[in-house]
């Protein structure tokens, strides 16, 4: 039973992640691209085969384990903790005006895409608001971008909420959550393709875990941790 498990363990680590079922089409028309070019030019066969896997690992969407304790806000997303400031959730969630720490994550191309729900609980509202395509790392994209804002109650009572938001590149956003639906962290529940950002609006009552330039992985990295009841 040993070596079936390190056997298993060898696969997971070092073979290629599978891909999100988003990026099939893509990854489909590269490979179908590569094989016209190929047919014209060698060189051309390579150079559209090494599009198809960077299309590949694009939509790459990797095994995650996230830590198993209800206290704790793990990041929805892979990339850079570009900053920690104050600011006031997004509106259209009616969470009031009251500042909250906002952890914003910056999502290079290179980065995995696949979104994770930062915690165990119930999801209370998605709302979809559009605007424009400001380059992601922009302070202004948190307000003035393409979002979708979705806000939920954590296993321990605390209200939070995480921002998927488009980028220059990124022009389309995915989310599967829906109102009353029961999540547990780690959870797969949407992609940004081709750049973006995440923002995390860190419950009152939790201490930021993370610091700006810190890379994150989605699933894994603690955000926060509950350190109080929540706030009435």
């Amino acid at each position: 039973m040993s070596s079936i498990r390190e056997g298993t363990e060898f696969l997971e680590k070092y073979s290629l992640p599978p891909i999100h079922p988003a990026g099939w089409p893509f990854v489909a028309v590269c490979a179908a691209v590569a094989v016209v070019l190929a047919l014209v030019s060698p060189a051309w066969g390579v150079v559209g085969a090494f599009a198809t896997l960077g299309c590949a690992a694009f939509f790459r969407d990797p095994k995650r384990v996230p830590p198993e304790d209800p206290h704790l806000v793990v990041s929805p997303a892979d990339g850079i903790v570009q900053e920690i400031v104050d600011a006031p959730p997004p509106a259209e969630l009616d969470m009031g005006t009251t500042p909250r720490r906002r952890v914003s994550i910056f999502l290079s191309i290179f980065d995995v895409h696949v979104n994770r729900v930062p915690a165990d609980g119930t999801i209370v509202q998605v709302s979809y608001r559009p605007g424009k395509f400001f380059n992601a790392a922009f302070d202004k994209a948190s307000e003035e971008n393409e979002r979708m804002a979705i806000r939920m109650t954590t296993a321990t009572g605390h209200d939070l909420a995480f921002v998927q938001i488009a980028g220059l590149i990124a022009r389309r956003i995915q989310c599967t959550l829906g109102p009353n639906q029961p999540v547990r962290a780690g959870d797969r529940f949407g992609i940004i393709r081709f750049g973006s950002r995440m923002d995390v609006y860190v419950p009152a009552g939790h201490r930021v875990m993370v610091r700006a330039g810190q890379r994150a992985v989605g699933g894994e990295t603690v955000i926060s941790e509950a350190i109080s009841a929540p706030v009435a």
